[in-house]
C-alpha cells in the first residue's frame, strides 16, 4: 500500500469516529463551570476512630471552621458530623496557581461500633483537630471475670 493510500485510510477512519460520535435526536448537555460543580458538592471529613477502655474517639483536622460551624448529631448507632469552611477572601479561577483547599460545606457520618452513653459526649476543636469523645455504655464495656475453682 503506498503512503497516499495509507494517509486516505487514516482520513476515512477519522471520519467513521467522528460519525459514531454524534447520535441523533440527542441534545448536547448544557456546559457546567467546575465552580458551578463545586458549589453542589459536599466535601467528606477524613477521620481517625479508635476505641480506649473506657471511650470511642473520633478525630478529623477541620482547620479554618469555627466551632460554632459545626453540628454534631448522634441519633441510632451513627454519628454525623456536618460544617462548612466559609472563605473569608475572593479571588477568580484565573488568579490561582493551585487550588487545592476545599471550601464549602461537608459532612461524614460513621456507625459506631460499640453502644456509647451519648449524655456524656464531649466534644473539642484545637488547633484544627476536631476530638469527639464517646464513653462507652457500661454493657459495652470489656469485663474481666476469673473464674473461681
Amino acid at each position: 500500500m503506498s503512503e497516499e493510500e495509507m494517509n486516505d485510510s487514516e482520513e476515512e477512519l477519522k471520519g467513521e469516529d467522528e460519525e459514531m460520535v454524534e447520535t441523533e435526536g440527542e441534545e448536547e448537555a448544557p456546559a457546567v463551570s467546575s465552580e458551578d460543580w463545586l458549589s453542589e458538592y459536599e466535601g467528606q471529613l477524613t477521620i481517625d476512630m479508635y476505641q480506649t477502655k473506657d471511650n470511642v474517639v473520633i478525630k478529623s483536622t477541620i482547620a479554618g471552621v469555627k466551632p460554632e460551624d459545626i453540628d454534631i448529631t448522634i441519633a441510632n448507632d451513627m454519628v454525623t458530623v456536618r460544617g462548612e469552611r466559609k472563605k473569608d477572601f475572593e479571588a477568580s479561577s484565573e488568579d490561582y496557581f493551585y487550588q487545592e483547599c476545599y471550601w464549602g460545606s461537608f459532612s461524614r457520618s460513621v456507625v459506631l461500633p460499640v453502644d456509647v452513653d451519648i449524655e456524656n459526649v464531649v466534644a473539642d476543636l484545637k488547633d484544627g483537630i476536631l476530638t469527639i469523645t464517646l464513653p462507652k455504655a457500661a454493657k459495652a464495656k470489656a469485663k474481666k471475670i476469673k473464674v473461681g475453682v
